[in-house]
């Protein structure tokens, strides 16, 4: 699969639940259950859902940032969890992630241009007079003046911070990116700044794109493809506009429901899910959307559910759709 840049077959993460004097361990925490999808070069695939479905720990998990607890990820075919430490770590060049929070994520007793000569520095990717040619380049290539690099991160803004961060994940000339929620934390007029920056690099630098996101509207601008997952499980998967044009899951078709529409005039009725998010320490048996979904019956408790394929590569976990 020449065209095919990561493969995830069958990720699986549970974190132990420990207790007692011993701390045995009583219980697990599913956060990821038996995930498999492709992300094809070039392209972006964003994963969608409610928080805590597992999206974040999926993509951590992917570039072994968390230990897995089963499954396999191929970058280039090659099998990232079996690889010696010595080619991991060389691989980390080509796989980069940016981080959520910009005040969290960069460290405050760092200047910029230490911050984003740090990959470069650790992969001894330049030589020293170098350096300071490369950070000032990302700098203008991300937006911001090469004069501000011996500045502290205390001293920007948040679109500002998460464009440093953006400079940093570009530093070691990766192929394959995480954006892990980057744009959340920004107000909404930076969001779409940031979004039209990612969107330009990947067109200038052919980059790969994880994209990680509960804002569905930003989703549909960026995505190729789009993934939607519930309680650590890929629930529908497809292209952006076939998903957003025909979502067959229960669970999507809240989800979609739920964005606010820019037009006063267009009264959209709402229908917001009924129960408590289950915990995924003990998720349902069956499909484990049941437990809120209106079209449930015996068979979505008691059936453990596969995925359903259409002509048009539209995959969904449900018995009750019709493909």
């Amino acid at each position: 699969m020449k065209d095919i840049l990561v493969r995830i077959d069958n990720l699986t993460k549970h974190f132990p639940v420990k207790a007692g004097l011993l701390g045995r361990e009583v219980a697990k925490v599913h956060a990821v259950d038996d995930v498999s999808f492709l992300i094809p070069k070039g392209k972006t695939v964003s994963i969608v859902g409610e928080s805590g479905c597992g999206k974040t720990t999926t993509a951590r998990t992917m570039l072994k940032l968390i230990e897995p607890t089963n499954g396999s990820v191929f970058f280039d075919d090659e099998n990232i969890f079996t690889m010696p430490a010595n080619e991991l770590r060389e691989l980390r060049q080509k796989m980069q992630i940016i981080f959520q929070d910009p005040y969290e994520s960069l460290n405050p007793r760092m200047t910029i241009e230490d911050i984003i000569a740090e990959g470069m520095i650790i992969h001894n990717d330049f030589k020293k007079e170098k350096i300071s040619e490369k950070v000032n380049e990302l700098l203008v290539k991300v937006g911001l003046s090469p004069t501000y690099k011996k500045k502290y991160p205390h001293e920007f803004s948040g679109g500002q911070r998460q464009r440093v961060g953006i400079a940093r994940a570009l530093s070691t000339n990766p192929e394959f990116i995480v954006c892990d929620e980057a744009v959340s934390a920004l107000d909404v007029s930076i969001q779409a700044q940031i979004i039209n920056l990612l969107i330009d690099l990947q067109k200038e630098m052919e980059l790969t794109y994880l994209f990680i996101a509960h804002d569905l509207s930003v989703v549909r601008h960026i995505s190729d493809r789009v993934i939607v997952m519930y309680l650590g499980e890929i629930v529908e998967e497809a292209d952006c506009e076939e998903l957003f044009n025909n979502p067959l899951h229960p669970y999507t078709k809240a989800l979609l429901a739920s964005i606010p529409s820019p037009d006063p005039n267009n009264k959209k009725i709402f229908t917001p899910l009924e129960g408590e998010l289950p915990s995924p320490t003990s998720p349902p048996k069956g499909c484990r959307f049941h437990t809120r979904c209106p079209m449930a019956d015996e068979q979505c408790k008691r059936t453990k559910i596969t995925t359903i394929t259409n002509k048009n590569n539209h995959l969904v976990k449900c018995v009750k759709v019709n493909c």
